[in-house]
């Protein structure tokens, strides 16, 4: 990892105050409550990161109905609340920022994971939506920012596999490098970043392409039933926690 602009050992330097707050983001009232602390103790926000994101790793007909319900809540409707507390403010001073951290499973999809898949195009469809209304107000001091990252090697979809021979050309994501990524498109208002860049063709290709031929461009990388192994470890996973529980 290169050394951070202006080196880490200077930051003290600028003695600067960090906040934490817990909050439930899957609960409007949980939101809107941390939202007037943050206000009472900091002031106004300027930038507003949707970043909270959950998968249940079951199939579709193996997966509790509430598991569906939360990655739906925390993934797409978390997005509502969040906006609602701070955008308001934003309109008034016509300042701010708005980052919708999606995936680039919210822009094409795979076999699965439909909960997750749903969660983000519903995360990707509010955030356009938003970004179409703030353009129509004409406040152009508030700029939007989407970021759809491919799989990001932090755990959260572990033993996802693609194609063995296209591994080496399509690797998991950094955090570091995504972080990176994402803020350089916020620092320079860029509408929207997908990591790596040829996340732009497949999703140029996906809105051109018939669906046969999408299917064939899958199983050829071996997208179409990537997230099966990963399923699979969950399920293990889950067995062996309940063998272990004596379930």
């Amino acid at each position: 990892m290169g050394r951070p602009v202006g080196g880490v050992e200077e930051v003290p330097a600028f003695q600067p105050q960090v906040y934490t707050y817990v909050c439930d983001v899957g609960k409007r009232e949980s939101v809107y409550s941390t939202a007037e602390k943050v206000r009472r103790d900091v002031g106004e926000v300027d930038i507003l990161i949707n970043n909270a994101g959950v998968v249940s790793g079951h199939h579709l007909l193996e997966c509790p109905d509430e598991l569906i319900e939360r990655t739906m809540v925390v993934n797409c409707h978390a997005h509502f609340w969040t906006t609602k507390a701070f955008l308001p403010k934003m309109l008034e001073l016509n300042h701010g920022h708005i980052v919708t951290v999606a995936s680039s499973l919210g822009l094409f999809s795979t076999a699965g994971v439909e909960d997750y898949c749903a969660s983000k195009f519903g995360a990707i469809g509010f955030h356009e939506s938003l970004s179409h209304e703030i353009k129509a107000s004409e406040k152009d001091g508030i700029n939007m920012t989407l970021v759809c990252p491919y799989l990001v090697n932090t755990g959260m979809f572990k033993g996802c596999r693609i194609r063995k021979e296209i591994e080496p050309f399509l690797p998991p994501l950094s955090p570091e490098f995504c972080v990176k990524q994402a803020m350089r498109a916020i620092l320079t208002d860029q509408p929207m970043v997908c990591t790596p860049r040829i996340i732009y063709m497949v999703n140029f290709m996906k809105s051109i392409l018939p669906f046969e031929a999408i299917v064939c461009m899958y199983r050829f990388l071996g997208a179409d039933k990537c997230m099966y192994p990963f399923l699979a470890q969950r399920k293990e996973a889950m067995n062996n926690n309940e063998a272990k529980n004596g379930i």
